[in-house]
């Protein structure tokens, strides 16, 4: 039960990190968009995928909560600055989008666009860096005795003043986070080429995707071969102890072939997706091979952090105090409990695909845009 609802954990982490072509977008709307018209055109591409994103990000938090209580409690109640700016970064996303184009709307467009730069590029990066903790560990406290002390029964204690935010002077964080924010770049220009009907926009959307892809090759590959060579943080499966150990996660791969088959997969789609576009100037189906790629490579290195005796949120301050799928779970009644309610899951995706595709039944053009129905 603790793996599968690890695996669960890791496939909202990975679906939410491709939907953040979003945050991505947003980043691109000044660079793509060069008059109001083709920028109204970007804004609603984007705009009508926001809540994809946002309920991902809530349900992906719901998901920890319930499965991994002590995670749940330990960082979003240690990291709080950490999380805090993340939200707050979502939070103006959401009233940008529900207020740009209203009707006495006294801070202007360029206000709420303001708004959509800072969500773009906050959100991408700190989520980023906030998962990159998951393979560099955290400075926390677990002292499960505090359950006894009626005076103060909390489990759980951060051990930075910073509580969260020291986790951008982490060049090894920050450079999965920045991976991240390049990717969702990518991800965002292949989308719009997909969804947007216009022969500007789809000129400079392909040129964003090389320009967008270089810099996220170099921080992705950097994290990855300083991740695998680097050290991890074992878990001794006789006696649940929590030690570092040498090349860690590139064992994980080695131990797991259907993890390394996901990877090398989902790097692979990536690649064929990009190259395609880059190459064939009429493509415009890129976004789905680098979609699923996004997919099926964070859900490997989801899986590489947490399986095969491995701790998924080590402490830097006390390695005894480190989380792992066992030490962390909610009780196996909780958890089977659960895993039936998870059985709508499939369920679920397939109305989000057939939304989806409605949404996208027809390409956005200019003169949907000037007929102003639904335009954000």
């Amino acid at each position: 039960m603790q793996q599968y609802w690890w695996f669960l954990i890791s496939l909202l982490g990975a679906l939410l990190v491709f939907l953040l072509f979003v945050q991505g977008g947003q980043t691109l709307l000044n660079t793509i968009g060069k008059t109001e018209m083709e920028k109204t055109m970007l804004i609603n591409a984007i705009g009508r995928k926001w809540e994809f994103t946002f309920t991902t990000l809530v349900t992906f938090g719901g998901a920890f909560f319930a499965s991994f209580p002590l995670f749940y409690s330990t960082s979003f109640g240690g990291a709080y600055w950490l999380w805090m700016v993340l939200l707050f970064c979502f939070i103006i996303q959401a009233v940008s989008y529900q207020f740009r184009s209203k009707k006495g709307n006294i801070l202007g467009k360029k206000t709420y666009d303001i708004f959509l730069l800072i969500n773009g590029f906050g959100g991408t990066l700190l989520l980023g860096t906030a998962v990159a903790t998951f393979f560099t560990g955290s400075d926390f406290l677990v002292n499960r005795d505090n359950l006894t002390n009626l005076t103060n029964p909390v489990i759980s204690k951060w051990m930075n003043p910073l509580y969260g935010l020291e986790a951008l002077l982490n060049s090894q964080n920050l450079m999965l986070g920045l991976a991240v924010f390049f990717l969702s770049r990518v991800t965002a220009s292949l989308y719009f080429l997909n969804s947007i009907e216009d022969e500007n926009i789809s000129n400079r959307s392909r040129k964003q995707v090389l320009f967008n892809f270089v810099p996220f090759l170099v921080f992705f590959l950097g994290f990855v071969i300083w991740t695998f060579f680097g050290q991890g943080f074992s878990v001794n499966p006789e006696n649940q102890e929590v030690y570092r150990a040498s090349g860690k996660y590139f064992l994980n791969l080695m131990e797991m072939p259907v993890v390394l088959v996901l990877f090398l997969a989902g790097v692979c789609s990536l690649l064929f997706g990009v190259i395609k576009t880059l190459l064939k100037p009429k493509y415009r189906k890129g976004v789905w091979f680098a979609g699923s790629g996004v997919v099926a490579t964070v859900l490997a290195l989801f899986l590489v952090a947490g399986l095969n005796n491995t701790s998924y949120y080590p402490s830097n301050f006390d390695l005894k105090s480190s989380l792992t799928i066992y030490n962390s779970s909610s009780s196996y009644f909780t958890l089977k409990v659960m895993s039936v309610v998870s059985l709508i899951i499939p369920f679920v995706v397939l109305y989000i695909f057939w939304v989806w595709r409605m949404i996208n039944k027809k390409d956005i053009n200019q003169a949907e845009m000037e007929s102003g129905d639904h335009t954000y």
